[in-house]
């Protein structure tokens, strides 16, 4: 069983893979062999959407981009979650979120092979209530489309998803209720994903 978690951060080992890595990090304590994969957008070129219509047909893409090396681990029968991680820009998910969210389409097009995987979502602001909701909320609706099953981030406060802080006075690490949100995140996904995909 895996549970894959996708940074849409531009930025590369900054605050949005940190509290991605927390939340996989916890995952892992749930469940004795679970395999997690964390992936970094910084590292890819991932064009939007063109809507060619290739994908309708066969799982594969008309673009030639770095989007190609996640359709073998995002139709792996193996994967039993997915995290998205998004920082928090003009109070909504990144450009480079959107992206990967309009081009996992060909999934949904060969068969709805995320159907019945479980979702969740970690959203990063500037400040504490600085849309992290809202995005989270936007990449839900995606998920939603995909016939996923979309999770909050589990006991003990059971609100959307994750939300953490980045401009933290002493950094993402002291985000302590932003850092739990995280981690019972990771749980909530781990928790349902075995109940499932056992």
């Amino acid at each position: 069983m895996k549970i894959v978690g996708i940074s849409c951060s531009p930025r590369k080992g900054k605050t949005t893979f940190y509290a991605l890595k927390t939340c996989l990090q916890a995952a892992e304590e749930v469940l004795a062999g679970l395999k997690t994969t964390l992936i970094e957008l910084s590292d890819m070129k991932i064009n939007g959407c063109l809507a060619c219509g290739k994908c309708m047909k066969v799982l594969e893409c008309s673009q030639e981009d770095d989007f190609a090396k996640l359709i073998p681990i995002l139709s792996d029968p193996e994967l039993a979650g997915l995290i998205v991680a998004t920082p928090v820009y003009f109070g909504s998910m990144s450009s480079q979120c959107k992206a990967f969210l309009d081009r996992c389409v060909m999934f949904r097009r060969n068969g709805f092979l995320l159907r019945d995987k479980v979702g969740g979502v970690i959203a990063v602001g500037g400040a504490r209530s600085g849309g992290q909701e809202l995005a989270i909320q936007a990449v839900q609706m995606a998920m939603l489309v995909q016939d996923m099953i979309v999770v909050s981030e589990g006991k003990p406060t059971a609100h959307f998803g994750a939300t953490l802080w980045s401009s933290h006075p002493d950094g993402i690490e002291k985000d302590s209720f932003g850092l739990e949100t995280a981690r019972s995140l990771g749980k909530r996904v781990a928790e349902l994903a075995s109940k499932i995909h056992r």
